[in-house]
């Protein structure tokens, strides 16, 4: 009777902590969620000042959402950070567009719902959940952005991650002006 009352307990106990983490609020994918932006939002006007003093630019950004092993049957998915940087150490720069596309060349998003400003030396990151593979092996950014033309170009980096056990694996790439 004794083991039957201690088993009985055990048993409600799993039975309550089950119920409890069932009735947890799955968790969204954060790279679909707004980021922080709305402290960063600018008027359009002042982004797009009319001048000769102002450069446009555009920079394209590669991104893994995920990477082959071994074969094309075989993937591992990737976290993947993108820094925004403001590498002007006097100036604040602008940035109106950050589109996130696949690898078929497809819009998956738009981070700016219109553009921001980063102050000097400021960052400001998006990231890509390792569950949102939406991107592919062929993923990218492009990015639109104004400065003054003593301004030093913005700097568009990304860092793909993915740890499993005692093991990492990690990688950067650099943005590339097109325009």
């Amino acid at each position: 009777m004794k083991n039957f009352y201690k088993i009985s307990q055990i048993t409600t106990l799993l039975l309550l902590i089950g119920i409890f983490v069932a009735c947890e609020e799955p968790k969204g994918i954060s790279s679909y969620q707004s980021n922080h932006w709305e402290d960063h939002y600018v008027d359009p006007e002042i982004s797009g000042q009319k001048g000769d003093s102002l450069q446009k630019g555009k920079t394209y950004l590669s991104i893994y959402s995920h990477i082959y092993s071994f074969s094309l049957e075989k993937s591992q998915s990737l976290t993947a950070m993108v820094s925004l940087r403001n590498v002007s150490d006097t100036d604040t720069i602008y940035i109106s567009k950050a589109d996130y596309y696949d690898t078929e060349g497809l819009l998956i998003r738009h981070y700016f719902k219109k553009p921001i400003y980063l102050k000097p030396l400021e960052t400001v990151e998006i990231v890509i959940d390792e569950i949102d593979n939406h991107g592919g092996s062929g993923a990218n950014f492009i990015f639109e952005w104004t400065t003054k033309y003593t301004t030093p170009e913005p700097l568009f980096e990304a860092i793909m991650t993915s740890l499993r056990g005692s093991q990492g694996l990690s990688f950067t790439t650099i943005g590339r002006r097109i325009d």
